[in-house]
């Protein structure tokens, strides 16, 4: 073995044919054009021939000639051979008689094609491998791989294997060391002291500084409030977070930072010092941000369930327990009301006398004066806000804040847009009213209110309760005030209006835009990427265009299409369409499919996907950047895997075998299972989908469809949210995912609660792990808007939301003279182009923003709208979306097959989400982590599991229908399209699991007799 990160089997494997070249490797280096035939062909003899062509084939495929030419597969014999006649290439063994022939053949070669020693561009490959090294992190075995192909793009000759991998190892080191060098001498000797005292286990504690501050306080609370704003405060201390650590990749920083937050203290300690203190900086940097996003995610939990929400819960459950009492004196009210109503048809003159004398009859005077007085005291007057209730239930609650309410401004360094930088400056003012003393003037429970920012208290509820009566003079409530302006700052920071510079989550979008050179440099190469102009004049004309054109198309259309009509309103009906029956050939099909599946484990079936696909192994790397690998790796990552995304824990999976102990798999799942590895591991998974025959019948993978999967979490965390219709009493998380029309999953993440999807929708399509780009995204009505329509055709994709309720989606016009006949009503809204024109310059630096990368598109949604309103340029992407919208509403009114295939998707996925909750069964079905990392763990295995089993069951479901076509029995294409790569009766997910492969005669089990099958389960 050259050097330690290279196996005997993969040096045996460099620049040598471990296995035939396949038909397109063939074709590309093996080829004979014309000017190849004319050197060939001054050779002497067939032998000759042959052998000059195989050292020319091998030299372009292999990157250098072999020792022995002759050592090549039969393929490329017998490949050449055709091309250049030869009826015997046995002929080829007289090549290797004189060994002078073929070094000059070789030395030809070189000279006519332009191949070169390794010498001549030792220094060039050097620089490349330096700089790779220094900007990706990547490994010396994908930097050897990297290497192998840059010397093949540029005709060099492969070196022995020993000396370009040590060359990478070399290079390599020098450049971790660089790195390590540059980021320790940023720290000065006194913050270099703090984070290496952060390894250290203080007298009296059992873990380190630095694990105890990994670890965020919870569950939410006032009390752990005030915990996390400590561990704010506690990192921001060090002083390390406003060093710039621009001059350094910002993929280095983060993998630095993983792994100083994953690595136990112990190991970090035993690094030499320079590696130790860039990783402590990296972890330190990373370690403040992630304590302000947990800190502020833990107020929005505070603030949205904790007390708005209880108030809000609180609020109506004393109007239930106040409603038998209201009801009676209503009922007392509504008696004497109806009294004076019926008098109006005595038919004589009415005195009082008279008037009191009937009413006392049903009601006394005593009775009605004490229900109108109690009435009086509940009910708020007409113009009164219809929140004033549980706002009022809210101020009660000044304990839950008053620890932690001086603490946060002061800890968390916040910024404000110039709208918002009033409420900011109340919420910085408020730590310097609430110490006050009491005093005849101002006594406990109230505030000065020459100190407090009376024109911040809006009309309405808020008012009477700052400004409650009987008050002292000069003075306003101080639980009211204070929870009128944490209200505000809550709204305000939400919206992204008040932000905090150190978080990632909790950021300022807007100074994430693409200004200055950066926006030069990329608005040129996206606007042609994304076949967006300048001036929208003509794209505009033309969308016109096209919207005018579908509302006459469809009003045209109106009087033969019995399923379309407009009711009274103006508003579009559409029948429904009739299900599609499974035809008996159908029926049969998916009985016999079924049938005939192998049976397997879960386990069984991750570890045959590693064989057919080597880079989904090979994506599992060790968090440490670790080069060794451990024996049997496969088998305890599939393993792990399983335990994950069956979601059962390590026990049901650990045997006597030395890949399968709990330790193992406890340190794989450290160490090896993260999200960075899922997205690698999952690339190669797609690809192989899209090249299985029967995947590529189901469509072309340029469709694909998103939704979520709820999962109840029971612990407390604030990553989960409540939401009584999916989790009942509990909380949960969101498992937003994206599957496309060859049924693969192509990305997810995990989103708190149940947000509308539209707040993540662009992000999750932009986070693709592999494959084809969907050009088409299909959705349900919950993650519809007119903003996102407008966002996402900007962005280049056709949105296709599946419409709940067609009657009550507005539809737009740009024209409000133009005639459509009976389709007049329905064209109710207008769209403006001069609004969309106005404001073209700033929603195309939003869209390459978001195109590039620079800023996440949850951040712009929440930008683009205030209070469920959208901003001026929010509204200008809206009229944009409403053509779109529009244009997909009149096509889903007209066309059958487009509605069928909105819905086809959205039944795929799911197929999808229902075998993902047969996978995820254990411990109830439960997500039971309380930090988002470990959610988002588990969630992406059970993703990879997913888009394992979807790629083994249609590898499988391929050969049992070509085995069904070879006996005679009559296989459908529209029976084809049907089938489903989601059944699951022949996989074991319950009790102990096995991880043994059985002998495959050719890397295939064997597929199972139907009818005896069918006998079995019978």
């Amino acid at each position: 073995m050259p050097v330690e990160f290279l196996t005997d089997v993969q040096a045996a494997a460099y620049s040598r044919f471990t296995q035939p070249p396949s038909l397109a490797e063939l074709e590309r280096f093996f080829f004979l054009d014309d000017t190849d035939m004319a050197l060939v062909n001054k050779r002497r003899g067939d032998y000759n021939r042959l052998g000059f062509s195989l050292q020319l084939g091998t030299a372009r495929l292999l990157g250098s000639f072999l020792a022995d030419p002759l050592d090549v597969p039969t393929e490329a014999v017998d490949f050449l051979a055709e091309q250049l006649g030869v009826a015997d290439p046995s002929c080829l063994k007289a090549y290797g008689e004189r060994e002078k022939t073929r070094l000059e053949h070789q030395w030809e070669i070189a000279r006519e094609f332009g191949y070169r020693d390794f010498p001549a561009v030792e220094a060039e490959l050097v620089r490349w491998v330096d700089d790779r090294a220094w900007n990706t992190g990547d490994g010396p075995k994908a930097l050897f791989e990297g290497a192998v192909v840059w010397l093949r793009e540029r005709r060099v000759l492969l070196p022995g294997v020993t000396i370009l991998a040590r060359l990478i190892a070399r290079v390599r080191d020098e450049a971790m060391q660089r790195l390590w060098d540059v980021m320790a001498s940023m720290l000065t000797t006194e913050q270099a002291r703090l984070v290496e005292r952060l390894l250290e286990v203080p007298e009296g504690a059992r873990v380190s500084d630095l694990e105890r501050l990994r670890k965020a306080p919870r569950p939410p609370s006032g009390r752990n409030m005030v915990k996390s704003l400590d561990r704010v405060a506690e990192v921001a201390g060090l002083g390390v977070g406003a060093l710039g650590l621009d001059t350094v990749p910002h993929r280095r920083v983060v993998e630095l930072a993983r792994w100083g937050m994953s690595g136990t203290a112990t190991a970090l300690r035993r690094h030499r010092r320079s590696r130790k203190l860039a990783t402590m900086l990296a972890t330190v940097v990373y370690l403040e941000a992630k304590a302000t996003d947990d800190t502020l995610e833990m107020f929005d939990v505070l603030m949205t369930t904790d007390l708005l929400a209880r108030a809000e819960r609180e609020s109506k459950t004393e109007k239930l327990r106040r409603y038998p009492r209201l009801s009676k004196d209503a009922a007392k009210c509504a008696a004497a009301v109806e009294v004076m109503l019926a008098s109006t048809e005595w038919g004589e003159e009415i005195t009082i006398e008279l008037l009191w004398d009937a009413i006392e009859s049903v009601v006394s005077r005593a009775e009605l004066r004490t229900a109108v007085t109690n009435l009086t005291d509940v009910i708020p007057p007409p113009d009164a806000d219809p929140n004033g209730d549980w706002r009022a239930t809210l101020v009660t609650r000044f304990a839950a804040v008053r620890g932690f309410l001086p603490l946060l401004t002061e800890v968390v360094a916040f910024g404000a847009t110039a709208e918002s930088t009033p409420v900011l400056d109340a919420m910085r003012a408020l730590p310097g009213l609430l110490p006050a003393k009491a005093s005849k003037r101002v006594p406990t429970g109230f505030l000065d209110a020459r100190l407090v920012a009376v024109d911040l208290v809006p009309a309405g509820w808020w008012r009477p309760l700052v400004f409650r009566p009987g008050r002292p003079e000069g003075t306003v409530d101080r639980a009211g005030y204070v929870f009128c302006v944490l209200e505000q700052f809550h709204r305000h920071l939400k919206r992204r209006d008040i932000y905090a510079a150190a978080s990632t989550r909790w950021a300022d979008p807007r100074a994430q835009l693409l200004t200055g050179a950066a926006w030069d440099a990329a608005c040129g190469p996206v606007l042609n990427d994304l076949q967006l102009p300048a001036d929208p004049a003509e794209l505009l004309a033309s969308r016109a265009g096209d919207l005018d054109a579908a509302w006459r198309h469809v009003a045209a259309g109106l009087d033969g299409d019995a399923g379309v009509r407009i009711d009274d309103e103006g508003r579009l009906h559409v029948k429904k369409d009739p299900a599609i029956t499974d035809p008996p050939s159908l029926t049969d099909l998916r009985k016999r499919c079924e049938a005939m599946m192998p049976q397997a484990d879960v386990g069984e079936q991750i570890l045959e996907v590693m064989t057919w696909e080597p880079d989904f192994f090979k994506a599992f790397t060790a968090a440490s950047g670790g080069q060794t690998r451990l024996d049997d790796l496969h088998v305890t990552i599939a393993a792990a895997l399983t335990a994950q995304a069956l979601n059962v824990g390590f026990t049901p999976v650990i045997s006597g075998a030395q890949a399968l102990t709990r330790s193992r798999i406890s340190h794989v799942d450290q160490n090896y299972l993260r999200a960075e590895s899922y997205a690698a591991a999952n690339a190669p998974l797609i690809t192989g989908q899209a090249e299985v025959a029967l995947a590529q019948t189901w469509g072309g993978g340029l469709v694909a469809a998103v939704d979520g999967i709820r999962f109840v979490v029971p612990i407390r965390s604030v990553d989960a949210r409540p939401n009584p219709k999916y989790f009942g009493r509990g909380r949960g998380v969101t498992w937003l995912n994206m599957v496309n029309d060859q049924s693969v999953g192509l990305a997810g993440r995990v989103v708190s609660g149940t947000p509308k999807d539209t707040l993540h929708l662009v992000d999750l399509i932009y986070s693709q792990d592999g494959g084809r780009r969907p050009d088409v995204i299909i959705t349900d009505s919950g993650s519809y808007s007119d903003i996102i329509f407008g966002l996402l055709q900007l962005l280049g994709f056709d949105y296709r939301p599946q419409l709940a309720d067609l009657p009550d989606a507005k539809l737009w016009r740009t024209d409000p003279d133009t005639d459509y006949g009976p389709l007049n009503s329905a064209a109710r809204g207008r769209i403006d182009l001069t609004r969309i024109d106005r404001h073209w310059p700033e929603i195309l630096r939003v869209v390459a923003s978001i195109h590039t990368g620079a800023v996440s598109a949850y951040d712009v949604i929440r930008m683009l709208q205030r209070d469920g309103r959208p901003t001026p340029l929010g509204d200008a992407f809206a009229h944009y979306g409403r053509i779109f919208k529009t244009l997909h509403v009149l096509r889903v009114v007209q066309d059958e097959p487009y509605r069928r295939e909105i819905k086809g998707m959205r039944n795929l996925q799911e197929g999808r989400h229902d075998l993902g909750r047969h996978l995820f069964h254990g411990r109830k079905g439960e997500l039971r982590h309380g930090y988002r990392e470990g959610m988002e763990d588990q969630l992406g295995a059970l993703g990879l599991v997913l888009n394992c089993i979807t790629l083994w069951n249609t590898v499988y479901l391929d050969r049992v229908l070509d085995a069904l076509r070879a006996t005679g029995y009559p296989v459908l294409d529209a029976d084809v399209a049907r089938l489903s790569p989601y059944m699951r009766k022949h996989i074991n997910v319950h009790g102990h699991y096995s991880f043994l492969l059985p002998e495959l005669l050719d890397g295939r089990r064997p597929l199972r007799d139907p009818d005896a099958a069918t006998a079995e389960e019978d």
